[in-house]
């Protein structure tokens, strides 16, 4: 019996290695993605992080995964909401009815009117880095050179009309870069507006404006001209040429920061007296007047309360 032992023995040393490697192996699977010299170590690789903060999720709140793997609650949903940012969150929905033609420029965003030529509306994001950059005031009104012939407009159009070649995206909103302070002077983003208008009312909004940025932090913008008649006086001498001279402004602003708040503004295409505060409205009503959906990225409750509200002094005016 004795020759037959040894061999048992040995057979028997060689199962309990095999058992004792497999458990190992089990263990180290069972870490994830964690390399074997981090078992017993504090290191854990994002995605290790990751699932075992999905499979805490799944356990506390009983969450069905997600199509990749993932639990989701719904705490992490609205926190991933809230860091994501929103693309162009400035620019209205589609519009529809309207003649547009989109203009991407570097710094903001112009739907133009190719039969009133001007624009139906300007958006943009405004930072402190644009509003208090280095770059002068260029002056360097020209035609849009993505515009073809038949729809661009010129600077010498509006010679003699008596009206400013009015900014919608202001020169001092893009004083970053050249490129876009050059860009902000292409006649797709003027309106033909009563010269008091520009250098008075409208022209303080623009300056409160890059005050609220500095103050706020980023603000989502949208601006441009309201048309009471299907009609509209014209200026322009060049045949083919007829732009359409706006009845009114709008302006509707946003910012996300520490309180969320919204406000919109209507201002006639005249001088106007009075405070900043007796042309502020509520971006409902902003709505109501030009048929545009502002900042219809947000959840939908959240833009209810937002753009139903008026309250000029939440923005200290």
């Amino acid at each position: 019996m004795k020759p037959i032992r040894k061999p048992l023995s040995i057979l028997l040393t060689c199962l309990a290695l095999i058992g004792a490697v497999a458990g190992v192996n089990q263990l180290w699977g069972c870490k994830g993605d964690r390399l074997p010299s981090e078992v017993n170590g504090a290191v854990m690789s994002t995605s290790s992080a990751e699932r075992n903060a999905a499979f805490a999720a799944q356990e506390a709140e009983n969450v069905e995964p997600d199509a990749d793997g993932y639990y989701e609650s719904e705490a992490e949903k609205a926190a991933e909401l809230a860091i994501t940012p929103y693309e162009n969150l400035e620019q209205p929905a589609e519009l529809g009815g309207h003649d547009e033609f989109l203009l991407f420029k570097s710094q903001f965003i112009i739907s133009y009117n190719v039969n009133r030529l001007c624009p139906n509306y300007v958006c943009w994001s405004l930072t402190p880095e644009k509003a208090y950059g280095k770059v002068q005031r260029s002056d360097n009104f020209h035609g849009d050179p993505t515009m073809s012939d038949r729809a661009r407009v010129e600077t010498f159009d509006f010679n003699g009309s008596g009206y400013d070649r009015g900014h919608m995206c202001p020169a001092g909103d893009n004083k970053n870069t050249s490129q876009a302070m050059d860009e902000s002077f292409c006649m797709t983003n003027i309106c033909p507006q009563n010269h008091n208008l520009n250098v008075g009312a409208w022209n303080d909004l623009e300056i409160q404006c890059r005050s609220w940025a500095k103050n706020y932090g980023t603000l989502y913008i949208c601006c441009g001209p309201i048309f009471d008649s299907r009609t509209p006086k014209t200026i322009g001498r060049r045949q083919g040429i007829k732009i359409a001279v706006p009845d009114r402004f709008f302006k509707v602003i946003l910012t996300l920061g520490r309180v969320p708040k919204a406000i919109g503004f209507i201002y006639p295409n005249k001088a106007c007296s009075g405070d900043m505060r007796d042309y502020a409205v509520s971006v409902d009503k902003v709505e109501q007047e030009t048929g545009m959906d502002f900042f219809f990225q947000l959840d939908d409750k959240q833009e209810k309360e937002l753009e139903k509200v008026c309250n000029p002094g939440a923005w200290g005016i």
